[in-house]
């Protein structure tokens, strides 16, 4: 299913969405095949082919937030994905920023960044196409080493709900890995918040 506009949805988490001028919006419904020990990756895969779609149609290379924000290099979010699933059918939804007049804070959009104007369904069928690509390569290739080249989380000082550390690297499952001072604590999933060292909140410190 695509779209071009959506007047209701909601974020990951359950946060508030909201609508940029332009956008695009893509659900794929498909039955991956994977055991299901698998499923934490999908979300990450599907990261992944967004970002593969927007290099392809939109010729620039964003990177991405754990788990599968786009974001551009400054770390503004330009678009995200949210999976769920069900019965053995994994759903994934894509919504990207096209053009976004005043975009909320830490928000932009592709107009604002990319060198040629963007069309919705073009973009999505490349999505699509890469996410399906992506999980028909099976679970053992799932693109971790892409997706640690693009992670733009690696390396950041995060704060997540039991605690604080520095982001060391992604596990095999997709989990984020935090290091808290010699202990490296896997994130599967929860806000994961990022932090300059100055603002870290002292009471979250390890």
């Amino acid at each position: 299913m695509i779209a071009g506009e959506q007047t209701a949805g909601r974020g990951r988490l359950g946060r508030a969405w909201v609508a940029p001028d332009r956008g695009m919006y893509a659900s794929v419904a498909f039955e991956p095949g994977w055991g299901i020990e698998h499923w934490g990756t999908i979300p990450l895969v599907a990261g992944l082919a967004a970002r593969a779609a927007v290099a392809d149609i939109a010729g620039i290379t964003l990177r991405l937030r754990w788990p599968n924000d786009l974001v551009t290099g400054d770390g503004a979010k330009i678009g995200g994905i949210l999976a769920e699933s069900g019965d053995g059918t994994v759903v994934v939804g894509c919504g990207i920023n096209l053009a976004w007049s005043t975009p909320v804070p830490g928000a932009t959009s592709l107009a604002h960044v990319a060198p040629v104007a963007v069309a919705a369904d073009a973009l999505a069928r490349a999505w699509a196409a890469a996410l399906l690509d992506g999980i028909e390569r099976g679970p053992q290739d799932w693109g971790r080493a892409a997706y640690l080249e693009a992670c733009a989380t690696i390396g950041r000082v995060v704060s997540y709900e039991r605690g604080t550390g520095v982001a060391v690297g992604v596990g095999v499952d997709g989990a984020l890995l935090v290091d808290t001072g010699g202990v490296i604590v896997p994130i599967h999933s929860g806000e994961v918040r990022l932090h300059d060292v100055a603002t870290l909140p002292e009471n979250r410190r390890n």
